[in-house]
């Protein structure tokens, strides 16, 4: 082995989905980061974003690998899973722990595939050429070589209409916008494209806190299903303390019974820490700003922005759970 993946280029967040003159937009996937070598002598390494190994984890790209691309070949993309119709998240995070039988079997259960946005290394270092010229290359590797399942070739345009167009794929997993600069080389560690996430304005049930009900700290918040069972969507991002002191106002301990006794919430992806959670009686709504990213059964995978309490919505006027 006579090289090595460079680091991988970073995004910032921008709140804007126009695509600026100059730059390309391509579609932000539900996935997983993920870079691609292969090395002479038939060597095969699948990293994620912080360098960890996964290639024993998805073992039909490794070996989709060796049968496809040519030796010396360095590929920057997005694991993904399909899934009843859109991108599941979750699917790959339960795959990323098994090794060896396991691995095979989730294979075939729930197969990935890993999609290319980047050329990094074709028997020589790629990073230097600026993106336009990058692009070309995993295009023509694709041609060339009949690139099939697995892999898959991210879109790329510099037309901005068909960049918002892509922006209404949201129900399939399509998470919103990556603009990369064209005249601009790959930049390993530095944030320099720029992401924009699609997020869309909603109201939830506030079920539960953390922290206390004199000092939340998070809201958890939920949904009524059409059986009328109060169902976990989410957590809010950290409250403010003006936001905090106007949510202690309103919040009050349950009557009786809460639709979450005795529930347990994860204190987020890929821990198995639970919160120490508060309930409150389920009768406030919260608007909230989220994105699009949710899990198999409906929940809101990133955390959601408060923006107000509505005192003029009952929680039967709610949108119900799923929607």
């Amino acid at each position: 082995m006579t090289w090595s993946l460079p680091e991988p280029m970073l995004t910032v967040a921008v709140e804007s989905p126009v695509l600026p003159a100059r730059w390309a937009a391509e579609p932000k996937w539900d996935g997983y980061r993920a870079q691609l070598a292969v090395y002479a002598g038939g060597r095969v390494l699948l990293r994620s974003r912080r360098g960890t190994d996964m290639t024993a984890s998805f073992p039909e790209i490794g070996a989709a690998a060796l049968a496809q691309l040519p030796e010396d070949t360095g590929l920057d993309g997005e694991l993904v899973v399909w899934e009843r119709d859109r991108l599941a998240f979750e699917r790959l995070q339960q795959r990323l722990a098994r090794r060896g039988a396991p691995a095979t079997q989730a294979a075939r259960e729930w197969p990935t595939h890993f999609v290319a946005f980047d050329l990094v290394h074709r028997g020589d270092d790629l990073t230097g050429w600026p993106y336009a010229r990058r692009r070309a290359a995993p295009e023509a590797l694709f041609a060339e070589r009949g690139l099939t399942a697995p892999f898959t070739l991210c879109p790329s345009t510099t037309d901005p209409a068909l960049a918002r167009e892509w922006l209404s794929w949201t129900a399939a997993g399509v998470e919103g916008l990556c603009f990369k600069r064209l005249d601009e080389p790959y930049r390993g560690g530095v944030r320099s494209w720029r992401k924009y996430k699609v997020r869309v304005t909603t109201e939830a049930v506030i079920g539960a806190v953390t922290g206390s009900l004199t000092a939340p700290r998070t809201l958890l918040l939920g949904r009524y299903d059409p059986a009328g069972r109060l169902r976990y969507v989410g957590r809010s991002t950290t409250l403010s303390r003006a936001a905090g002191r106007a949510v202690t106002d309103q919040l009050a301990p349950p009557r009786g019974a809460h639709p979450w006794t005795g529930w347990t919430f994860s204190a987020g992806w890929g821990t198995q820490r639970t919160l120490d959670a508060v309930l409150v009686k389920p009768e406030v709504v919260m608007e909230v700003g989220v994105d699009v990213a949710r899990d198999s059964a409906g929940r809101w995978r990133h955390p959601a922005r408060p923006h107000r309490l509505r005192a003029d919505v009952d929680v039967a006027q709610v949108p119900r759970f799923g929607e």
